[in-house]
């Protein structure tokens, strides 16, 4: 049987590659920080990790990493409920609740089950999703896996959203889903116009702050911080796999109801392994960090605002960013993997993007900056993109 489908895998991975769409990995044989070492031995440049803070390879979380190593073991071979529960996994879920002033806190694998195993416990085909046109893929598979009416508005239009709201009145229950940070566009949720609309609309609201956690905000609480909103959002989904360390792990954070049904009826917590406990203890580590200073938010907030002026003066046609996300706009999807390839040539490492991941004719270049980078690393990208855009007559 394999013979037929073996022929159509090979045929679909022939047109994928013809298409300019083949996804090749890139091997890093070094930790992941802003200066890395690929596996052909070049010292490069990187801004295409979500590395937001610099922590990846922090010594005080790979310290508290080893003493859990010590103390609790390498793994649990157990989901929650059975015999995956310890000290450190109930410790990161009360410090995220503490650092986004939620009730209580459910951890899950990656923020990929966060997402996915949320909708399903707690809505019926009584109930209404509303949800960002621009949303994670993440978020789109769990709507799919839940029953309730599902609304689609415009990205971050609330007009839009306003009409769906009105339609979603024939439901029982109903909830906006939007990700705090757009991952391709760096833009950020209107979450004050949002709370307003569902205020008026008697409507839950939910936030994915994966890429805005850490980020965003003075103290990088997110976009509820931004838009001083902080502890009234009814859910928040986020990540350890981004600003917060960069290893993996997910939570879901909350009203307490909300959390103890996930936990009785979530299924990507019932029955995935427990994190591993260092990684728990990791994750507390980075937290605390983030509540003894704001030096790393700081640092990310000026790398950001000295990168985005730069490549605007050198004429870059760059999308608006409240985030540590900046989309180049090259809008071809053959030039955006031309250019990224000549700035690897240049020790610049960074992704190109085009269709499906972002719409046709948006193909673009994401830099995503970190606190990790020094003004040196940040003049030496903005010099390589200057050369480069020159080069493929993207500026002059």
């Amino acid at each position: 049987m394999y013979g037929k489908m073996q022929q159509h895998l090979q045929d679909e991975l022939k047109s994928i590659e013809e298409a300019g769409l083949y996804k090749k990995e890139r091997i890093i044989i070094s930790p992941q920080k802003a200066e890395i070492k690929v596996q052909t031995g070049q010292q490069v440049l990187n801004f295409c990790a979500n590395n937001y803070l610099g922590l990846s390879d922090h010594p005080r979380l790979i310290d508290a990493a080893k003493r859990a190593l010590d103390e609790r073991g390498y793994g649990m071979s157990s989901v929650r409920f059975i015999c995956g529960t310890q000290d450190y996994h109930k410790e990161l879920e009360a410090t995220i609740s503490r650092f986004f002033k939620t009730e209580d806190t459910i951890l899950y694998a990656a923020c990929f089950d966060a997402n996915g195993g949320l909708f399903e416990p707690l809505f019926t085909n009584e109930d209404a999703i509303i949800s960002d046109a621009l949303n994670h893929a993440s978020i789109i598979d769990g709507v799919r896996l839940c029953k309730a009416q599902r609304y689609r508005y415009a990205n971050a239009d609330m007009a839009d959203l306003e009409e769906k709201l009105k339609e979603a009145q024939a439901q029982r229950f109903r909830i906006i889903v939007t990700d705090g940070v757009f991952s391709m566009d760096g833009n950020v949720a209107p979450l004050d116009k949002i709370m307003e609309l569902a205020e008026k609309y008697d409507a839950l609201v939910m936030v994915d702050e994966s890429h805005s956690a850490g980020v965003v905000g003075q103290t990088g609480k997110g976009v509820t911080e931004l838009y001083n909103v902080i502890g009234n959002v009814d859910i928040i989904t986020g990540t350890l796999g981004k600003a917060f360390g960069g290893a993996i792990g997910g939570f879901t954070t909350g009203r307490r109801e909300i959390i103890d049904m996930l936990r009785q009826r979530s299924r990507p917590y019932l029955f995935s392994n427990s994190i591993p406990p260092m990684v728990a203890a990791s994750g507390v580590e980075a937290f605390n960090m983030l509540q003894e200073s704001n030096h790393l938010q700081d640092k990310l907030h000026e790398n950001v605002d000295y990168f985005v002026a730069k490549m605007k003066e050198a004429n870059f046609d760059i999308k608006p960013t409240q985030s540590a996300i900046c989309a180049v706009m090259l809008y071809d999807a053959k030039l955006s993997q031309d250019f990224a390839a000549e700035l690897l040539d240049e020790g610049i490492y960074v992704t190109g993007f085009y269709y499906p991941v972002v719409p046709k004719g948006e193909a673009r270049i994401r830099v995503q900056l970190s606190a990790g980078h020094e003004r040196a690393h940040l003049d030496k990208a903005i010099a390589a993109f200057i050369k480069v855009g020159k080069k493929l007559k993207v500026i002059e």
